[in-house]
């Protein structure tokens, strides 16, 4: 019995310091545990809720909306359900539970809720879906364009090598269909600026276009974000549109698509197919006529095996395929995209601004892991610190500096037979053409060159190159 009451010490000590609520009650629906995260969510002290029944402390609820109630009363686990209560102090809370209930023997003794604020997520999406209903809901007068839509065009993307000529002419071809797009490619290369594109580009220009990432909120609001919820739902619910209500006759954007769990997934493709969306909770289906592109950033093959994107889903959005280079690949555009942004940040400068022919070679070498993102904040950094009217070395961003002092091309002199400087030089170059190959990452680099991974970070480190390469 003493070792009985040591280990539930143990364990309510434990679950008094982890960062998730968690509430129990017994079979009853009285609240026998409460921890200091919960109490701090729902603003009340742990005296106020043990002993007491859970409709008697959040009166908003009912037998049918509370997740706890309902776990005591089916018997079966809730996951990641979304609740919006008001306790009796007149709060309003939202958060997402896991119930799991407690079961002796095949007998239901009680109930344990694991829950997460959302509550101010939950209030900026609600500001945000008004705001955009607001936006996107007015009368258009033809030939009139809507605030809020796109507002790049195929003018806007920068570059004058061939792939980049033949992936606007197959960007534009594929904007006179309504067909869905998956763009792809790494991080900073310009994948909204190809989407932008396409939709001025499409006949759907003066209808709304949203963007959404994926990645941006929890599932179960992201789910009312897309599809729209009703009054009555769930709990705290209203009658609202979703975005690809919003975007009806447009085009919606949605990005980083493979982090949008698979259960939401399978529900978008569900719209893809049928054109109509279902509110959350409810059971009419609205029509809508809007074109979908999404984005990853990652090759979406990768993802496939991963399991992060449905294979049925993939073939559905795949329609049209968008593989954005990334800027190593195409180095020939980086003296006009320089151009660009040095004319973009000049404004209000007296003199015109030049590149000198260092840093220029500098460009030319660096990997640009940041892509064309990158190369624009570099320029724009450089023309803050710069003094006089030349960009110099010593105003780029550290990563470049570090990266040009420490991998510059250093040619092997043919009359220098000092063989472990030699060696030395051979060993730098040849880590330096396997980070670039695999964009830094330090693992991927060490198979390149069959050497254990804890072997390159210690020669980088050595090096004075560790600093530059942090990606595992």
């Amino acid at each position: 019995m003493r070792e009985l009451s040591a280990i539930k010490a143990q364990l309510e000590l434990l679950l008094s310091h982890v960062e998730e609520g968690i509430h129990m009650v017994d079979r009853k629906g009285i609240s026998i545990y409460y921890n200091k995260a919960v109490s701090k969510i729902e603003g009340l002290d742990p005296e106020e809720v043990i002993g007491k029944h859970v409709l008697e402390v959040f009166p908003s609820l009912t037998e049918q909306d509370s997740t706890l109630l309902c776990a005591l009363k089916t018997g079966e686990a809730i996951y990641n359900r979304e609740q919006t209560f008001t306790n009796y102090k007149g709060k309003k809370i939202t958060t997402i539970n896991t119930t799991i209930p407690i079961k002796v023997n095949g007998k239901i003794i009680g109930a344990m809720e694991i829950s997460r604020d959302v509550t101010t997520v939950k209030d900026m999406t609600e500001r945000i879906s008004e705001l955009q209903a607001i936006l996107y809901g007015h009368t258009v007068k033809p030939g009139s364009r809507r605030h809020g839509t796109a507002r790049y065009t195929f003018d806007d993307i920068i570059g004058e090598s061939r792939c980049i000529k033949d992936l606007k002419n197959l960007a534009r071809r594929a904007a006179a269909s309504s067909s869905p797009i998956l763009v792809w490619g790494d991080t900073g290369t310009g994948k909204e600026l190809f989407v932008q594109a396409i939709h001025n580009e499409s006949p759907r220009k003066l209808s709304p276009f949203i963007a959404q990432n994926c990645a941006a909120l929890p599932a179960t609001l992201l789910e009312g974000i897309l599809f729209g919820t009703i009054k009555g739902g769930f709990t705290g619910a209203e009658d609202r549109a979703g975005l690809f209500e919003l975007a009806d006759g447009g085009t919606i954007f949605l990005d980083e698509i493979n982090s949008m769990p698979t259960e939401l997934q399978a529900k978008l493709l569900r719209v893809l197919q049928e054109g109509a969306v279902r509110r959350l909770g409810d059971t009419r289906m609205r029509n809508v006529n809007t074109r979908v592109i999404t984005a990853c950033s990652e090759n979406p093959i990768n993802a496939l095996e991963k399991k992060q994107l449905r294979e049925d889903l993939f073939y559905r959005i795949n329609v049209v395929s968008l593989e954005i280079p990334p800027l190593r690949e195409r180095r020939e555009d980086i003296p006009c995209l320089v151009e660009h942004f040095i004319a973009r940040y000049s404004s209000g400068r007296g003199e015109r601004v030049k590149i000198s022919d260092e840093v220029m070679d500098i460009f030319m070498k660096y990997p640009w892991p940041g892509n064309v993102r990158e190369l624009e904040h570099a320029i724009e950094g450089a023309m803050i610190m710069m003094e006089g009217d030349t960009i110099k070395p010593s105003h780029l961003p550290i990563q470049i500096r570090s990266f040009f002092t420490h991998q510059k091309d250093r040619a092997i002199d043919p009359e220098d037979l000092n063989l472990n400087d030699a060696l030395e030089r051979l060993e730098n170059e040849l880590i330096r053409k396997a980070l670039e190959k695999v964009q830094g990452n330090i693992s991927m680099a060490a198979r390149v060159l069959g050497i254990p991974r804890q072997t390159l970070q210690y020669k980088l480190k050595k090096k004075g190159m560790g600093s530059i390469y942090t990606r595992n």
